[in-house]
């Protein structure tokens, strides 16, 4: 094992290391990390590591303030601690996540009989920036779907069916990308133009099928896949790539790199589909359906989008804007 001389500076490398070395060997967790880690069985494997790692360093930081245990922890640590991280200039979004961590372990503490009180009740991190979701142009979507660069005018016809597919699907079906990496030919249902998701917590989901997306997954399934495919390639996997391996998020960020007019996520497709959704009159809570959200409210965010594009038209068009 390799010791960290100085934990402080090092937080996400050292964490597992100066956890273990709080307890002696064989004695007893007071902070009861394996079991909260064990009770959450209805997150995505990356959710479940972000929160271990988010509880690891917090038990970390207090542990240099003498705290050896959640009964030791007060509110006004929990504020020191949003406090500490907001001089160290970290992100909002990731101070965000970190409490949110935090008051879901405090909440199990008391759920479980761990602890009588929850220190971490109302705590609040600084706001977000409020940053609106990139949502495409049409001559950006009409170049990304219909229209790539000449850069991929030599692509061998497996590589261009095979990106045909993935694009419609992140912007037809508002798909996430690791959702669309992770399809199975199972999932799919082409005669009935649906596909079977499998969300974020192992979540299921039935979504439509575009008439383009059947199409051009009809051509990668019937000619590309084939034409890529080893005897190596994994037959539970939809989409492969040049190396006949199951295609990853990766490879989607370089594909649409090569297609896109300008430097854009392949997340900017799945909110570019639901903000088209509601912009033509869609209901909030079938577009919840469609994406897979848990909470409405994360969904809401994207009627803010929607008024701003709306603003923009007025302002660009209206005589008396």
């Amino acid at each position: 094992m390799t010791t960290c001389d100085t934990i402080a500076e090092y937080p996400s490398r050292c964490s597992t290391f100066a956890v273990t070395v709080l307890f002696v060997a064989g004695e007893a967790d007071p902070w009861f990390l394996d079991e909260f880690q064990a009770s959450l069985t209805s997150v995505s494997e990356a959710t479940l590591r972000a929160y271990r790692s988010d509880i690891d360093q917090f038990v970390e930081w207090v542990a240099r303030q003498e705290i050896e245990s959640p009964d030791d922890v007060s509110r006004t640590t929990l504020r020191r601690y949003i406090a500490a991280m907001t001089t160290r200039k970290l992100a909002r979004r990731t101070i965000a996540r970190k409490a949110s961590a935090l008051r879901r372990y405090f909440s199990w503490l008391v759920r479980t009989g761990h602890l009588t009180a929850d220190p971490s009740a109302g705590l609040s991190a600084p706001g977000s920036t409020g940053r609106l979701p990139r949502v495409l142009r049409d001559e950006e979507l009409i170049q990304v779907l219909d229209n790539p660069p000449g850069t991929t005018a030599n692509d061998p016809p497996a590589i261009r069916s095979r990106d045909d597919a993935v694009l419609e699907l992140l912007y037809g079906s508002g798909l996430r990308v690791s959702e669309v990496c992770g399809l199975r030919p199972e999932d799919l249902d082409l005669a009935r133009r649906r596909v079977v998701v499998w969300g974020k917590g192992s979540k299921q989901r039935v979504v439509p099928l575009s008439a383009p997306a059947v199409e051009a997954l009809e051509q990668w399934l019937g000619h590309g896949r084939r034409v890529m495919a080893t005897a190596a390639s994994p037959s539970d996997a939809v989409f492969l790539n040049r190396k006949g391996t199951r295609l990853g998020t990766r490879d989607v960020r370089r594909l649409l790199d090569r297609r896109a007019p300008s430097p854009t996520h392949p997340h900017a497709l799945r909110h570019t589909f639901a903000t088209h959704l509601l912009d033509g009159g869609a209901d909030l809570r079938a577009v919840q359906e469609l994406l897979g959200h848990s909470d409405l409210s994360t969904t809401q965010h994207y009627t803010h989008v929607s008024k701003e594009r709306l603003r923009t038209v007025v302002d660009s068009t209206h005589p008396r804007a």
